[in-house]
Protein backbone atom coordinates (compact mmCIF):
# COMPACT_ATOMS: atom_id res chain seq x y z
CA UNK A 1 0.00 0.00 0.00
CA UNK A 2 1.34 3.71 -0.56
CA UNK A 3 2.39 5.53 1.94
CA UNK A 4 -0.38 8.34 2.87
CA UNK A 5 2.06 10.69 4.54
CA UNK A 6 5.66 11.15 3.43
CA UNK A 7 5.80 9.00 0.81
CA UNK A 8 8.31 11.59 -0.80
CA UNK A 9 10.50 11.60 2.48
CA UNK A 10 13.31 9.74 2.93
CA UNK A 11 14.36 10.60 6.85
CA UNK A 12 13.81 12.28 8.96
CA UNK A 13 16.78 13.89 11.43
CA UNK A 14 16.14 15.81 14.79
CA UNK A 15 18.11 19.02 14.44
CA UNK A 16 19.84 20.75 17.84
CA UNK A 17 17.37 23.83 19.19
CA UNK A 18 18.79 27.49 18.62
CA UNK A 19 18.69 27.59 22.02
CA UNK A 20 21.37 24.99 22.34
CA UNK A 21 23.64 26.80 19.69
CA UNK A 22 23.72 29.92 21.31
CA UNK A 23 24.72 28.37 24.84
CA UNK A 24 27.72 26.96 22.97
CA UNK A 25 28.56 30.23 21.51
CA UNK A 26 27.15 32.48 23.52
CA UNK A 27 27.16 36.55 22.80
CA UNK A 28 28.93 38.27 25.62
CA UNK A 29 26.90 41.78 27.28
CA UNK A 30 29.73 43.95 25.58
CA UNK A 31 29.27 42.11 22.29
CA UNK A 32 25.36 42.44 22.41
CA UNK A 33 25.91 46.53 23.16
CA UNK A 34 28.20 46.45 19.81
CA UNK A 35 25.97 44.88 17.41
CA UNK A 36 22.80 47.01 18.57
CA UNK A 37 25.63 49.94 17.91
CA UNK A 38 26.33 48.26 14.71
CA UNK A 39 22.55 48.22 13.31
CA UNK A 40 22.34 51.99 14.83
CA UNK A 41 25.32 53.21 12.26
CA UNK A 42 23.08 51.52 9.62
CA UNK A 43 19.77 52.59 10.58
CA UNK A 44 21.20 55.98 10.70
CA UNK A 45 23.28 55.84 7.50
CA UNK A 46 19.68 54.83 6.26
CA UNK A 47 17.67 57.75 7.78
CA UNK A 48 19.97 60.40 6.57
CA UNK A 49 21.16 61.04 10.05
CA UNK A 50 24.56 60.26 9.23
CA UNK A 51 26.55 61.55 5.98
CA UNK A 52 28.39 58.10 5.69
CA UNK A 53 28.16 55.50 3.08
CA UNK A 54 27.77 51.72 3.51
CA UNK A 55 30.26 49.47 2.06
CA UNK A 56 28.60 46.08 2.43
CA UNK A 57 31.92 44.06 0.91
CA UNK A 58 32.92 40.36 1.13
CA UNK A 59 32.77 36.55 -1.12
CA UNK A 60 29.80 35.94 -2.64
CA UNK A 61 29.39 33.01 -0.27
CA UNK A 62 31.44 31.29 2.19
CA UNK A 63 32.79 28.15 1.83
CA UNK A 64 36.48 28.23 3.71
CA UNK A 65 36.06 30.05 7.97
CA UNK A 66 40.01 29.96 7.58
CA UNK A 67 39.93 32.12 4.75
CA UNK A 68 37.10 34.45 5.39
CA UNK A 69 38.75 35.01 8.75
CA UNK A 70 41.72 36.34 6.61
CA UNK A 71 39.21 38.27 4.47
CA UNK A 72 38.12 39.62 7.63
CA UNK A 73 41.24 40.73 9.44
CA UNK A 74 41.92 42.46 5.97
CA UNK A 75 39.12 44.13 6.29
CA UNK A 76 39.19 45.49 9.67
CA UNK A 77 42.29 47.35 9.00
CA UNK A 78 40.60 49.51 6.38
CA UNK A 79 37.41 49.35 8.48
CA UNK A 80 39.33 51.41 10.71
CA UNK A 81 41.15 53.68 8.29
CA UNK A 82 38.10 54.88 6.68
CA UNK A 83 35.36 55.10 9.27
CA UNK A 84 35.47 58.86 9.14
CA UNK A 85 33.87 58.49 5.68
CA UNK A 86 32.83 54.59 5.23
CA UNK A 87 30.61 52.42 7.15
CA UNK A 88 32.16 49.40 5.98
CA UNK A 89 30.38 45.54 6.74
CA UNK A 90 31.22 42.52 5.92
CA UNK A 91 29.07 40.51 3.41
CA UNK A 92 28.67 37.21 5.74
CA UNK A 93 26.47 34.83 3.21
CA UNK A 94 26.10 31.39 4.15
CA UNK A 95 23.07 30.24 2.23
CA UNK A 96 22.88 30.28 -1.47
CA UNK A 97 19.23 30.45 -3.29
CA UNK A 98 20.04 28.38 -6.27
CA UNK A 99 18.03 28.90 -10.19
CA UNK A 100 18.02 25.18 -10.22
CA UNK A 101 21.08 22.75 -8.90
CA UNK A 102 24.01 23.32 -7.24
CA UNK A 103 25.89 24.11 -3.87
CA UNK A 104 23.32 25.60 -1.08
CA UNK A 105 25.68 27.20 1.15
CA UNK A 106 27.76 26.19 4.11
CA UNK A 107 25.21 25.84 6.62
CA UNK A 108 23.32 23.33 4.47
CA UNK A 109 26.22 21.20 2.86
CA UNK A 110 29.82 22.69 5.23
CA UNK A 111 31.79 19.64 3.52
CA UNK A 112 30.38 20.51 0.04
CA UNK A 113 29.84 17.29 -0.82
CA UNK A 114 26.00 17.12 -0.84
CA UNK A 115 25.85 15.58 2.90
CA UNK A 116 23.82 17.82 4.08
CA UNK A 117 25.81 18.41 7.57
CA UNK A 118 23.67 21.03 8.70
CA UNK A 119 24.45 20.99 12.64
CA UNK A 120 28.24 21.16 11.70
CA UNK A 121 27.37 24.13 9.27
CA UNK A 122 25.63 26.10 12.09
CA UNK A 123 28.11 25.62 14.49
CA UNK A 124 30.92 26.99 11.45
CA UNK A 125 28.44 29.62 10.48
CA UNK A 126 27.80 31.34 14.56
CA UNK A 127 31.57 30.85 15.14
CA UNK A 128 32.76 32.41 12.11
CA UNK A 129 29.90 35.02 12.94
CA UNK A 130 30.69 35.60 16.21
CA UNK A 131 34.91 35.78 15.72
CA UNK A 132 34.08 38.32 13.05
CA UNK A 133 32.22 40.44 14.95
CA UNK A 134 34.30 40.29 17.91
CA UNK A 135 37.30 41.98 16.05
CA UNK A 136 35.14 44.90 15.88
CA UNK A 137 33.87 43.86 12.54
CA UNK A 138 30.27 43.55 11.45
CA UNK A 139 28.97 41.28 9.55
CA UNK A 140 25.94 41.32 6.60
CA UNK A 141 23.94 38.01 5.59
CA UNK A 142 21.59 37.25 3.36
CA UNK A 143 18.10 35.55 5.11
CA UNK A 144 16.77 32.51 3.56
CA UNK A 145 15.57 29.46 5.03
CA UNK A 146 12.95 31.39 7.77
CA UNK A 147 14.15 28.92 10.58
CA UNK A 148 17.92 29.70 10.30
CA UNK A 149 17.41 32.99 11.43
CA UNK A 150 16.92 32.03 15.04
CA UNK A 151 20.22 30.20 14.81
CA UNK A 152 22.46 33.23 13.96
CA UNK A 153 20.54 36.35 13.52
CA UNK A 154 21.36 38.13 16.70
CA UNK A 155 25.30 38.37 15.24
CA UNK A 156 23.94 40.08 11.95
CA UNK A 157 23.98 43.86 11.63
CA UNK A 158 22.09 44.38 8.16
CA UNK A 159 20.52 41.77 6.04
CA UNK A 160 19.19 40.96 2.64
CA UNK A 161 16.41 39.62 1.27
CA UNK A 162 17.28 38.34 -2.41
CA UNK A 163 16.37 38.68 -6.04
CA UNK A 164 14.63 35.29 -5.71
CA UNK A 165 12.68 35.89 -2.68
CA UNK A 166 11.73 39.55 -2.00
CA UNK A 167 8.50 38.42 -3.55
CA UNK A 168 7.93 35.78 -1.13
CA UNK A 169 4.98 36.71 1.55
CA UNK A 170 7.26 34.64 4.26
CA UNK A 171 9.95 36.36 3.98
CA UNK A 172 8.03 39.78 3.71
CA UNK A 173 6.86 38.49 6.98
CA UNK A 174 9.99 37.10 8.36
CA UNK A 175 11.63 40.53 7.61
CA UNK A 176 8.72 42.37 9.70
CA UNK A 177 10.07 40.69 12.88
CA UNK A 178 14.05 41.12 12.37
CA UNK A 179 15.77 43.18 14.90
CA UNK A 180 18.46 44.82 11.84
CA UNK A 181 17.85 46.59 8.92
CA UNK A 182 16.89 44.71 6.23
CA UNK A 183 17.59 45.48 2.21
CA UNK A 184 14.95 44.32 -0.58
CA UNK A 185 16.41 43.54 -4.13
CA UNK A 186 14.53 44.06 -7.47
CA UNK A 187 13.30 41.26 -8.94
CA UNK A 188 15.30 39.49 -10.86
CA UNK A 189 13.31 41.02 -14.17
CA UNK A 190 14.34 44.25 -12.82
CA UNK A 191 11.18 45.36 -11.60
CA UNK A 192 11.11 47.81 -8.41
CA UNK A 193 7.76 46.86 -7.66
CA UNK A 194 8.46 43.95 -5.45
CA UNK A 195 11.02 45.20 -3.47
CA UNK A 196 9.01 48.38 -2.82
CA UNK A 197 5.74 46.00 -1.98
CA UNK A 198 8.26 44.49 0.63
CA UNK A 199 9.00 47.14 2.50
CA UNK A 200 5.93 48.33 2.80
CA UNK A 201 4.64 44.69 3.95
CA UNK A 202 7.45 44.72 6.13
CA UNK A 203 6.54 47.86 7.77
CA UNK A 204 3.70 46.66 9.13
CA UNK A 205 2.74 44.12 11.91
CA UNK A 206 2.28 40.11 11.36
CA UNK A 207 1.65 36.89 12.69
CA UNK A 208 2.92 33.81 10.98
CA UNK A 209 4.37 30.19 11.98
CA UNK A 210 8.05 29.40 13.32
CA UNK A 211 9.57 28.62 15.88
CA UNK A 212 11.16 30.03 19.16
CA UNK A 213 14.99 29.31 21.11
CA UNK A 214 13.76 25.92 21.95
CA UNK A 215 12.42 24.90 18.86
CA UNK A 216 8.53 25.22 19.73
CA UNK A 217 6.15 25.41 16.46
CA UNK A 218 4.68 28.97 17.89
CA UNK A 219 3.00 31.48 16.22
CA UNK A 220 5.32 34.75 15.97
CA UNK A 221 3.57 38.19 16.24
CA UNK A 222 5.64 41.04 14.99
CA UNK A 223 6.00 44.69 15.54
CA UNK A 224 7.25 45.64 11.78
CA UNK A 225 10.68 46.63 10.52
CA UNK A 226 11.12 50.21 10.17
CA UNK A 227 14.63 50.07 8.29
CA UNK A 228 13.38 48.12 5.10
CA UNK A 229 15.25 50.12 2.00
CA UNK A 230 15.76 48.70 -2.29
CA UNK A 231 18.62 47.02 -2.89
CA UNK A 232 19.11 47.66 -6.54
CA UNK A 233 21.17 44.93 -8.45
CA UNK A 234 20.00 44.78 -12.11
CA UNK A 235 17.77 42.49 -13.84
CA UNK A 236 17.38 40.84 -17.34
CA UNK A 237 16.95 44.19 -18.64
CA UNK A 238 20.51 45.65 -17.69
CA UNK A 239 21.36 47.60 -15.00
CA UNK A 240 19.47 49.67 -12.94
CA UNK A 241 22.63 51.34 -11.23
CA UNK A 242 22.30 54.59 -14.02
CA UNK A 243 21.01 57.98 -12.84
CA UNK A 244 17.57 58.33 -14.30
CA UNK A 245 16.40 54.99 -12.95
CA UNK A 246 17.82 55.72 -9.56
CA UNK A 247 16.03 58.93 -10.21
CA UNK A 248 12.87 57.33 -10.71
CA UNK A 249 13.52 54.61 -7.80
CA UNK A 250 13.46 58.04 -5.44
CA UNK A 251 10.31 59.29 -6.62
CA UNK A 252 8.50 55.96 -6.19
CA UNK A 253 9.59 55.10 -3.10
CA UNK A 254 8.88 59.33 -2.28
CA UNK A 255 5.37 58.34 -3.51
CA UNK A 256 4.62 55.09 -1.47
CA UNK A 257 5.67 57.58 1.69
CA UNK A 258 8.93 55.75 2.00
CA UNK A 259 12.35 56.94 2.76
CA UNK A 260 14.53 58.27 -0.20
CA UNK A 261 17.23 55.70 0.12
CA UNK A 262 18.89 53.08 -2.37
CA UNK A 263 22.33 50.73 -1.99
CA UNK A 264 23.45 49.55 -5.16
CA UNK A 265 24.69 46.12 -5.75
CA UNK A 266 27.93 46.44 -7.72
CA UNK A 267 27.38 42.76 -9.13
CA UNK A 268 25.06 40.54 -10.64
CA UNK A 269 23.18 42.13 -13.57
CA UNK A 270 24.44 45.47 -12.59
CA UNK A 271 27.56 44.25 -13.81
CA UNK A 272 26.27 41.79 -16.52
CA UNK A 273 27.87 38.87 -14.22
CA UNK A 274 31.54 40.12 -15.28
CA UNK A 275 33.08 40.62 -12.08
CA UNK A 276 35.66 43.06 -13.14
CA UNK A 277 33.05 45.23 -14.46
CA UNK A 278 32.35 46.17 -10.77
CA UNK A 279 34.72 48.54 -10.93
CA UNK A 280 32.76 50.31 -13.51
CA UNK A 281 29.64 50.75 -11.40
CA UNK A 282 30.97 51.70 -8.81
CA UNK A 283 32.83 54.83 -10.84
CA UNK A 284 29.55 55.55 -11.17
CA UNK A 285 27.97 55.21 -7.86
CA UNK A 286 30.89 57.61 -6.25
CA UNK A 287 30.48 60.31 -9.56
CA UNK A 288 26.97 60.42 -8.61
CA UNK A 289 27.59 60.80 -5.03
CA UNK A 290 30.51 63.54 -6.19
CA UNK A 291 27.48 65.30 -7.59
CA UNK A 292 25.21 65.23 -4.43
CA UNK A 293 23.13 62.29 -5.10
CA UNK A 294 22.81 61.71 -1.40
CA UNK A 295 20.27 59.38 -2.05
CA UNK A 296 22.80 56.62 -2.65
CA UNK A 297 23.35 54.98 0.69
CA UNK A 298 25.80 52.39 0.49
CA UNK A 299 27.20 49.75 -2.30
CA UNK A 300 27.83 46.27 -2.29
CA UNK A 301 30.77 44.20 -3.55
CA UNK A 302 31.27 40.51 -4.45
CA UNK A 303 35.24 40.28 -3.36
CA UNK A 304 37.68 37.73 -2.13
CA UNK A 305 40.88 37.11 -1.04
CA UNK A 306 42.06 36.23 -4.75
CA UNK A 307 39.22 37.37 -8.04
CA UNK A 308 37.58 34.69 -10.26
CA UNK A 309 35.81 31.76 -9.29
CA UNK A 310 36.36 27.49 -9.32
CA UNK A 311 34.74 24.63 -9.75
CA UNK A 312 33.91 22.47 -6.37
CA UNK A 313 36.69 19.88 -7.03
CA UNK A 314 35.53 16.13 -6.56
CA UNK A 315 39.11 16.00 -4.29
CA UNK A 316 38.56 18.78 -2.15
CA UNK A 317 42.17 19.26 -0.96
CA UNK A 318 42.29 20.77 -5.01
CA UNK A 319 40.42 23.60 -3.88
CA UNK A 320 42.34 27.04 -4.52
CA UNK A 321 42.66 28.91 -1.20
CA UNK A 322 40.82 32.36 -1.19
CA UNK A 323 38.81 31.97 -4.32
CA UNK A 324 35.02 31.78 -4.67
CA UNK A 325 32.98 28.58 -5.62
CA UNK A 326 29.88 30.32 -6.29
CA UNK A 327 29.68 33.79 -8.56
CA UNK A 328 33.29 35.38 -9.89
CA UNK A 329 34.61 38.06 -7.37
CA UNK A 330 37.27 40.42 -7.33
CA UNK A 331 40.65 40.50 -5.75
CA UNK A 332 41.14 42.15 -2.12
CA UNK A 333 43.98 44.13 -3.75
CA UNK A 334 40.73 45.77 -6.24
CA UNK A 335 38.95 46.11 -3.46
CA UNK A 336 41.57 48.15 -1.08
CA UNK A 337 41.68 50.54 -4.64
CA UNK A 338 37.76 50.85 -5.06
CA UNK A 339 37.32 51.54 -1.23
CA UNK A 340 40.53 54.03 -1.03
CA UNK A 341 38.77 55.65 -4.08
CA UNK A 342 35.40 55.72 -2.82
CA UNK A 343 36.97 57.27 0.73
CA UNK A 344 38.38 60.22 -1.39
CA UNK A 345 35.30 61.01 -3.02
CA UNK A 346 33.61 61.25 0.16
CA UNK A 347 36.10 63.48 1.65
CA UNK A 348 36.03 66.19 -1.40
CA UNK A 349 39.43 65.36 -2.66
Amino acid sequence: MEKLNDANISSIIPLMTPESLKNEFPVSDQLKEQIISYRKEVKDILEKKDDRMLAIVGPCSIHDPKAAMEYAERLLELRERYKDRLCIIMRVYFEKPRTALGWRGLILDPDLDGSYKLEKGLRQARKLLLDINAMGLPAGSEILDPIVPQYISDLVSWAAIGARTTESQTHRELTSGLSMPVGFKNGTDGSMDVAINGIKSALHPHSFIGIDKQGQTCVLNTKGNKTGHPILRGGKNGPNYYEEIIEDTEELLIKEGLQPTVIIDCSHENSGKKYFRQERVMNSIMDQRRRGRSSIAGFMLESNLHEGKQAIPEDKSLLEYGISITDACISFNTTSELLYSAYKVLKGH
